[in-house]
């Protein structure tokens, strides 16, 4: 049973009148500050935007990622014309037209409470400010925040990433093999903002070989109103049993706007791979089918399953069409509402749709999560929506502060560039070829 006072504040999160009316895009030259600490070397800005709004980073074995950056009154950090240029390519290659967070939906498990993080709380006022150690060789940009002024709150700068790739020429005539090895660092994106007890850390890495991988990370502490959960739908995280922690999920969406090629009218495709058992003393076969995807679509992994946007402007130097193919990273998938119900979403492009539940930018009447927006449209500018779960029971180590668990994805370059954009020079010939 609650307790009386228990029962007045649990769950409490904060919602800021403002919001509800401020879906204004923030930030202006005015709006940033000095460099917090030293910036990563950059290449040459293009002119895609100020340069107050531009990131751009040559990474180690020449790849340059370049975008423009604003900031959202809801969702915060909000990435824009996001491309990179290859050693060896010609020109820059743009990937998307914008990324951002669409929500963090937040239902406990006793059925009394139930929050949209992103859209329901004060998420974007409440970026959080950043001491120049958490942004290490990096440069802190400053974001102005209604009703609180400048915040230097954007965390630009690089992160080792271990090895990028590895090959040992065991054929070579000298016995011993050529060792081909590089280590990796990627361009790494973040702000830090609260809602609640939580805080959550909205990362973006960008790799040399044209990866893109978005992850958010929860911490911060655990609700103290929410320390009376049942033996089902709690943990005991005090002496004994006094105290057990209201058990809840994290669903967390992105929504993806592709530009490949700089044409955001590209295609959806998903792939499935069927194993067929061996006759006799045979081995298992497999085959894999492709099914365009024209119309609108809610999407579930299965085993084998996986999906990619497909760009309709351009090819890469072997001919084949670029794309990128989406990696969903581990996911406990929430059945309690059919928006959290599907792993990914492919959906018409409006303008107004823009949070994947609790939607406040379409005219009265309209759907308001993405399962609806999901209606039959045929698809010429496809917007893409990613879902990543995570039911979180809580544990003693939870407090305090709480260690950060992170959920997320990955973008996959798939025949972006004709060869591995990081291939060592005497190598180059090897495209098409069997390994020596």
């Amino acid at each position: 049973m609650h307790v009386p006072y228990g029962s007045l504040f649990r769950h409490a999160r904060n919602r800021a009148a403002a919001i509800l009316s401020a879906v204004a895009l923030l930030g202006s030259p005015a709006a940033l500050a000095s460099p917090a600490s030293a910036a990563p070397s950059a290449a040459p800005a293009p002119a895609d935007c100020s340069s107050a709004y531009k990131i751009e980073q040559t990474l180690d074995g020449g790849t340059t990622w370049h975008m423009c950056w604003h900031y959202n009154t809801l969702s915060g950090l909000v990435l824009d014309k996001v491309g990179y240029q290859p050693k060896g390519e010609a020109k820059p290659i743009r990937v998307l037209a914008s990324a951002r967070l669409a929500q963090v939906h937040v239902p406990y498990d006793d059925g009394e409470a139930e929050y949209d993080d992103v859209t329901g709380t004060d998420f974007g006022q409440q970026l959080q400010k950043l001491r120049p150690d958490e942004c290490p060789g990096g440069t802190i940009k400053s974001v102005k925040v209604p009703d609180r002024g400048v915040v230097p709150g954007l965390c630009v700068t690089t992160r080792a990433r271990g090895h990028a790739y590895r090959l040992n020429n065991d054929a070579s005539t000298d016995g011993n093999g050529h060792l081909y090895t590089a280590q990796g660092k990627d361009l790494l994106v973040y702000t830090v903002n609260k809602a609640s007890w939580y805080e959550y850390i909205t990362e973006w890495r960008f790799a040399s070989d044209g990866t893109i991988s978005s992850n958010v990370g929860a911490t911060g502490s655990l609700s103290p109103y929410d320390f009376d959960g049942g033996d089902t739908r709690g943990w005991p995280i005090g002496k004994g049993a006094q105290a057990k922690a209201e058990s809840h999920a994290h669903n967390v969406f992105w929504r993806l706007d592709f530009a490949l090629d700089g044409s955001t009218r590209t295609k959806a495709e998903q792939y499935d791979s069927k194993v067929t058992p061996p006759s006799g003393r045979g081995s298992p076969t497999t085959s894999t089918r492709r099914t365009p995807i024209t119309k609108e679509l809610t999407g579930d992994r299965t085993d084998m399953r996986w999906w990619r946007v497909v760009s309709t402007a351009g090819k890469n130097k072997d001919g084949h069409p670029r794309s990128y193919e989406i990696v969903p990273g581990a996911s406990q998938k929430h059945p309690g509402r059919p928006y959290t119900r599907h792993d990914v979403f492919f959906t018409q492009y409006k303008a107004c749709e823009q949070y994947a539940s609790d939607n406040p930018g379409c005219p009265n009447g309209s759907p308001t999560s993405v399962d609806k927006f999901v209606n039959g449209e045929t698809l010429t500018h496809p917007i893409t929506w990613v879902n990543i779960g995570f039911h979180h029971i809580a544990r003693d180590e939870d407090q305090q502060p709480m260690p950060v668990h992170w959920q997320g994805f990955s973008l996959a370059p798939r025949d972006v560039t004709a060869m591995n954009p990081l291939t060592p020079r005497d190598l180059a010939g090897a495209n098409g070829h069997p390994h020596p």
